[in-house]
Formats: structure tokens, sequence, C-alpha cells
């Protein structure tokens, strides 16, 4: 018999500073995946933050922020880990709620 996979899995809230005009994001991501620790997932999650800014061209507000003052401004930091999808949803909503972060608006 199969092992059914986990639908609970951990799940990182991060915040991204820009160190400069400290402004923030709130973001999530999952940290599923074999020998996937949290730091590593958050690495892989600014990674993927920075290839977007600087070669998709987004306009989103932390890609605008990551082009202007560049990658080397910013930190990376993980506020809590949360297990499940919907419940890591649930609360990073509350966080960008609570805190109203400059660079999750579009």
């Amino acid at each position: 018999m199969a092992r059914r996979r986990r639908s609970d899995c951990c799940h990182a809230v991060y915040m991204i500073t820009n160190t400069e005009t400290d402004d923030y994001y709130i973001g999530i991501t999952v940290c599923a995946g074999r020998g996937l620790t949290v730091d590593r997932a958050l690495k892989i999650r600014w990674q993927k933050h920075v290839r977007r800014a600087l070669t998709e061209n987004k306009t989103w507000s932390l890609c605008r922020s990551i082009r202007s003052t560049g990658p080397e401004q910013h930190r990376i930091e993980l506020l809590e880990t949360v297990r499940g999808r919907a419940a890591a949803h649930q609360r990073e909503r509350a966080l960008i709620r609570e805190y109203n972060p400059q660079l999750n608006v579009a």
C-alpha cells in the first residue's frame, strides 16, 4: 500500500525588508520536500523573487524595490512556521492586515 501524501506540511511565513527604505513584504512558502529545511526554503523563495524582479519586469512593489535598491539591500527573515496550507494562508493574510506592509501592494 502506498503512503498517503501529507496535506499538512510546514509553511514558512516570512518578511522581506528593504534595509535602505525600511519597507517590507510578508509572504509564505512551503517547506516540503526531502531535506528541505526552512532556511533552504526561504533561500529558494528569495532567489525566485529576485529572478522575477530582474528578468520578468514585473511591476509589483517588491519587484520594483529589488530593482531600485538592489537585492543586496534586502533581508529575508522567518516570522513563524505554520502547519497546513490553509492555516498558512490565513496567517499570512492576518499579518498583512495587521501590519499593512508597503511592498505587498501591487
